[in-house]
């Protein structure tokens, strides 16, 4: 794995911010794209541009080819059954938002368990409480760890013979908590429980076997994984998917249309109505041979010694405080910290001034700030083509920050 090699095909990282070479530490909001995406995305409108399925032209059949090829790639990367379980989505808020619509509103009853965790995403939580308000089902939480990780004792303690599903991150956007998804998954079989992982955070930076898994559902945005914005993926099993009814209805998704009822296609079909997002999937097909050409498991090596790096670098800072686990074997390639008397805000203003793309926010988790007793946090994420050299401008940035309010207060 070459670094400066794979720096060299995203365009955008070889720019100057506010007069400083950019030093782009966002990726868990979005990652950038290799020019191979950005080049996939203009030959399909240039040269392939056609709806697809509905077509017998010459420009329809390429664009279909290109768009179920895109479906292939996904089941290979995740090592799904069939592409009958690939399913495509506007992203994992989307996906999670249908199994909770679709499965969850069909399957559960008052008094029945659903089970999330603190650390969730508003994406893994909202969808959960508007099903449970309609079903009568009561959400329940597991508890964290005082670092911010689960015990498999409270998960046991926690999902009960009345939980019928259980939804968690695979990976934390805020604690950067690697979860232990296949022992969890087991606990939740155990019970007789559907198991739904949010693979945001993880997809784009580690493998995924969902066999191994045996998970039930998984979600996944390709806009995290250098793919475009706008596409997603959700997984599941073949016997669940085929008992589900869809949540969209309208061109493509049916089979016959009566005067007074419809028919669906088959699977993955039927849930994919209305002109599907077919440059998007395309361009999330180019992501994935990009992304395996380098090789997950490097990828998630090399994340590995950033995030030990930045951990040991930044904890140097006066005022750090760091949020979730300091064992970097615990963690994905993120760090959420905040500077004492500065606001988050502040100290993304200041390293923008620098240059330095940071988060700054509740990150779409209000539940796990209120569990950290604060009210926001900033976020250095990482990726694929960052260096060392980054987070060592990071940390200055950080100095410079926590040097100027000391003056200013």
């Amino acid at each position: 794995m070459n670094i400066q090699d794979i720096r060299r095909d995203f365009p955008i990282i070889n720019q100057e911010v506010n007069g400083h070479p950019l030093v782009y530490l966002d990726s868990s909001a979005t990652s950038q794209k290799p020019i191979q995406v950005i080049e996939t995305l203009e030959k399909y409108y240039k040269e392939i541009n056609s709806n697809v399925h509905r077509g017998v032209h010459t420009l329809g059949t390429r664009a279909t080819d290109a768009y179920e090829g895109a479906r292939e790639k996904v089941r290979k990367f995740i090592n799904a059954k069939s592409t009958q379980e690939i399913i495509f989505t506007r992203g994992t808020t989307t996906s999670l938002n249908t199994v909770a619509s679709s499965y969850a509103a069909a399957n559960l009853k008052a008094g029945d368990e659903i089970v999330i965790t603190y650390m969730e995403h508003h994406s893994n939580i909202i969808p959960w409480q508007q099903v449970a308000r309609r079903t009568g089902a009561e959400l329940k939480y597991i508890p964290l760890q005082e670092d911010g990780t689960l015990s498999l004792d409270d998960v046991r303690a926690t999902i009960t013979d009345k939980t019928k599903i259980v939804s968690i991150m695979q990976v934390s956007n805020v604690l950067g908590v690697i979860n232990p998804i296949k022992e969890i998954t087991q606990i939740a079989h155990e019970h007789g429980a559907v198991m739904v992982v949010d693979a945001a955070q993880s997809a784009p930076h580690m493998k995924i076997d969902v066999q191994d898994l045996d998970c039930d559902f998984l979600a996944f945005s390709g806009h995290k994984m250098c793919a475009p914005t706008g596409i997603g993926v959700l997984y599941g099993k073949k016997k669940l998917l085929e008992n589900m009814e869809p949540i969209e209805f309208g061109g493509e998704m049916i089979d016959f249309v009566h005067l007074q009822e419809s028919t669906w296609k088959e699977l993955p079909w039927k849930f994919e109505g209305g002109t599907p997002i077919i440059a998007g999937a395309i361009g999330l097909g180019a992501a994935i041979d990009y992304l395996t050409a380098i090789g997950l498991d490097n990828i998630a090596e090399h994340e590995h010694k950033l995030v030990a790096y930045a951990l040991e670098k930044m904890s140097t800072v006066p005022g750090m405080a760091i949020y979730g686990p300091m064992d970097p074997a615990k963690r994905a390639g993120l760090v959420t910290f905040n500077i004492s008397d500065v606001h988050p805000h502040d100290v993304a203003t200041v390293l923008d001034a620098e240059g330095i793309a940071v988060r700054a926010g509740h990150h779409c988790a209000q539940p796990l700030m209120r569990w950290l007793k604060v009210s926001s946090t900033a976020r250095a994420s990482f990726y694929l083509y960052n260096t060392e050299e980054d987070i060592d401008k990071l940390v200055e940035g950080l100095v410079k920050t926590k040097e100027y309010f000391s003056d200013v207060f």
